[in-house]
């Protein structure tokens, strides 16, 4: 059985989107894109590089794949490149997206049942990154084992939420 790790960026106030840029997620009219970069240092680096530093697998939303993969592939040589752009991503949409950034494996049908397939098959951590949507579906269905959360200390007020209105963390 696989564990499911969610690893995300988080203000004091909970919102998670677009922690890494102005044009990554603008939904909803999200004006604070990049909120995280002023906090990124050597530690931090430390951190995200011991985060990473064990062989996984990626869970994505679309979306977040996509933002990735439009950076990871031409970023190979910075730090978490080559854990990510080796990991297998599986990918969890409601289309037929081009996962051109591979190894990418489409989860076909209901995500949450895709999921639990997968965590009850063999291989590496799953770890989810970014993917707001995709944790909140997470969430419903019981399947996050391990939060792994870097809190900046910042609060905005407004955007998406780690634990979104309704949404409780299971014990």
């Amino acid at each position: 059985m696989r564990k499911l790790i969610v690893s995300t960026f988080v203000t004091l106030d909970g919102v998670m989107q677009a922690p890494g840029g102005p044009e990554e997620d603008g939904e909803g009219g999200f004006a604070y894109g990049g909120w995280s970069v002023n906090y990124w240092d050597d530690q931090m680096g430390e951190v995200m590089g011991e985060a990473m530093s064990k062989p996984f697998d990626l869970l994505l939303g679309r979306k977040t794949y996509d933002i990735f993969a439009a950076f990871w592939p031409n970023a190979s040589d910075d730090a978490g490149g080559k854990p990510l752009n080796d990991a297998t991503k599986y990918v969890a949409s409601r289309s037929q997206p081009t996962l051109a950034w591979g190894p990418s494996v489409l989860i076909e049908g209901d995500a949450a049942e895709g999921v639990a397939a997968l965590k009850n098959g063999n291989g590496p951590a799953l770890q989810v990154h970014g993917s707001g949507n995709l944790i909140q579906t997470l969430l419903r269905h019981n399947l996050v084992d391990e939060f792994r959360l870097w809190v900046f200390p910042v609060v905005i007020g407004s955007g998406k939420r780690l634990f979104a209105d309704g949404t409780s963390p299971p014990g």
